[in-house]
């Protein structure tokens, strides 16, 4: 394994607060010095790594599920960077005020914070290749939907996009009206959820596979091709961390291979 490098406290300008970062170098990173390393950025940070100083109940396991890709051979080694979210989750990964909770969206802030001040950090800091190709985002629910925002926003940022059970339909479901082109650069875009999956958020109500699968028929119409775009629809899904744990092999073999 790797080693996961916590830096805590990391001040964000757009957002007027500090936020904690966790970055995984994988095994490669040390055992191969000359070489340089794709990237992809995780949301829900906290709950992203097998680690002491993880959640203390189920995790994505990411780095595990990364490490166990490179010795099939089905992946080459990324470093991971994943932030924590906190009290102001659903704020913080909204791009678009939800009328229905009377909820003011942060998420451009918190997009600005990555694109801005975090990526130009990690590729200072880190042996990466910094280009849209080889950089990507991934996050489950609303972390889904902030990683797709930032794929339309930041299309010669982020090229690979990971959407777990993304929450697609949240502020008046305005991603779709937002994504209305093919960005015409370099993509790939992987979402899945469980077929029946479905939350009611303090009134709100989210059929995950009903609503993940109509946004991946809106890329097909916009001229997103079978090489670019993947849907996996899990008949047994539901919303928890133990569901995108076991999709997240999947996940990367296909978003990141």
């Amino acid at each position: 394994m790797g080693h996961v490098h916590i830096v805590r406290d990391l001040p964000s300008p757009p957002e007027g607060f500090a936020r904690t970062v966790r970055v995984y170098t994988p095994h490669a990173y040390d055992a191969l010095p000359g070489h340089r390393f794709p990237v992809l950025y995780m949301h829900d940070g906290q709950n992203v790594f097998a680690h002491p100083e993880s959640a203390l109940f189920d995790t994505w396991c990411a780095n595990v599920a990364l490490e166990h890709g490179v010795d099939a051979g089905h992946l080459e080694p990324w470093i991971i960077v994943a932030v924590d979210s906190g009290a102001g989750r659903v704020h913080d990964y909204s791009p678009w005020d939800e009328p229905r909770m009377r909820m003011q969206a942060r998420g451009k802030a918190y997009g600005r914070f990555l694109v801005e001040h975090l990526k130009p950090l990690v590729d200072r800091t880190y042996r990466t290749r910094p280009g849209a190709e080889w950089t990507g985002a991934m996050g489950s629910s609303l972390g889904g939907l902030i990683s797709l925002y930032l794929g339309c926003r930041y299309p010669d940022v982020f090229g690979r996009i990971g959407a777990l059970s993304p929450t697609v339909t949240w502020g008046a479901s305005q991603l779709f009206g937002a994504w209305g082109a093919h960005s015409r650069r370099w993509t790939r875009i992987y979402l899945d959820a469980g077929a029946n999956e479905y939350t009611d958020a303090s009134g709100v109500p989210v059929y995950y596979g009903e609503s993940t699968r109509a946004f991946y028929e809106h890329l097909q119409r916009l001229g997103y091709a079978d090489h670019e775009l993947a849907l996996v629809l899990d008949p047994h899904g539901e919303h928890h961390e133990r569901d995108w744990q076991r999709r997240l092999p999947t996940a990367m073999h296909w978003l990141l291979g």
